[in-house]
């Protein structure tokens, strides 16, 4: 995940030899100017630069394939999660999120000084307050999955941005053991490319919260997260139960019950629970392979 320090400091220059290797460039931070110190020993870039620790100080803020507010929205990053910062210029942080190490750029406004999270936001959203009192008014609204450093007070929790009620909160480290509960709470979600939050949210990113939310880190897309499962290419849908992971080619939900799928979907534009065979029939329907993938539950 790189080593702490400070960017545009430290670089070192290394003279490598052999044959450089193929990466993922979703998860590996390498640019034709710049790469991370850590995979120094592995692959070739004319600098290295040792990442600076960040984090996250909006709600929700888009990681991007390129510095450009038209480019590919590919991901968020959630406020309190961590980033690792190898270059700024121009306005535009380029690094990888510390949870899933997916690579991209930041709008630099959108990280701070890094925090050590103490909670984590266990409501679909949580509103913070400017006192500790439900009819006060507050900055902005956290989403699911949002971390945030504080101490008790009563029932609440005081922050340096505000206050939040702990009802809202789970402790750091704290394990929700159902996934398909977080995934019913979100049903109704827009699906938007890349997101992450309530206000929008694709299916890999819905069934990566989900999991957070458990205590399992999953990667961030589709192909990442299956093959970092081992997924059953032979699952036979009958002997599916609630919380298994179910693989379409470029997609994946989260089983509701034997028979009922809940998966961010492109054909809605949202979060649905659907009959799994209504989906299979669909997949077909679009010249897809099917059987699909499995994951049998994690917890």
């Amino acid at each position: 995940m790189g080593r702490p320090g400070t960017v545009g400091a430290g670089r070192d220059r290394f003279g490598l030899t052999g044959t450089s290797q193929a990466f993922d460039p979703r998860i590996v931070a390498i640019r034709p100017d710049l790469a991370d110190i850590a995979v120094a020993g592995t692959y070739f870039a004319p600098h290295y630069a040792a990442p600076m620790m960040r984090s996250g100080v909006l709600p929700a803020a888009a990681l991007r394939a390129s510095p450009s507010l038209d480019a590919e929205q590919t991901s968020e990053l959630l406020f309190g999660e961590g980033f690792a910062l190898l270059d700024l210029t121009g306005g535009w942080a380029w690094g990888y999120c510390l949870a899933d190490h997916y690579v991209g750029y930041l709008a630099a406004e959108a990280l701070g000084a890094p925090i050590a999270p103490t909670h984590r936001v266990q409501m679909v959203e949580a509103m913070l307050h400017s006192a500790p009192d439900a009819a006060s008014g507050g900055p902005g609204v956290l989403p699911r999955g949002a971390l945030v450093m504080g101490e008790a007070e009563g029932e609440w929790l005081a922050t340096a941005h505000g206050y939040l009620p702990l009802a809202a909160l789970v402790e750091v480290g704290a394990a929700e053991n159902d996934p398909a509960a977080l995934a019913e709470e979100m049903i109704g979600t827009p699906y938007v490319w890349g997101g992450r939050t309530a206000k929008g949210i694709d299916c890999s990113g819905l069934v990566q919260i989900a999991w957070a939310a458990a205590g399992i880190q999953l990667p961030r897309d589709t192909d990442l997260q299956l093959a970092a499962l081992g997924a059953d290419k032979d699952v036979d849908p009958a002997r599916l139960a609630r919380g298994d992971l179910v693989f379409f080619p470029g997609h994946v939900g989260i089983m509701a019950d034997a028979a009922t799928i809940i998966h961010a979907s492109q054909h809605w534009m949202e979060v649905r629970a659907e009959p799994l065979a209504d989906l299979i029939a669909r997949t077909k329907a679009d010249g897809h392979e099917v059987p699909v993938s499995g994951a049998k539950r994690l917890i």
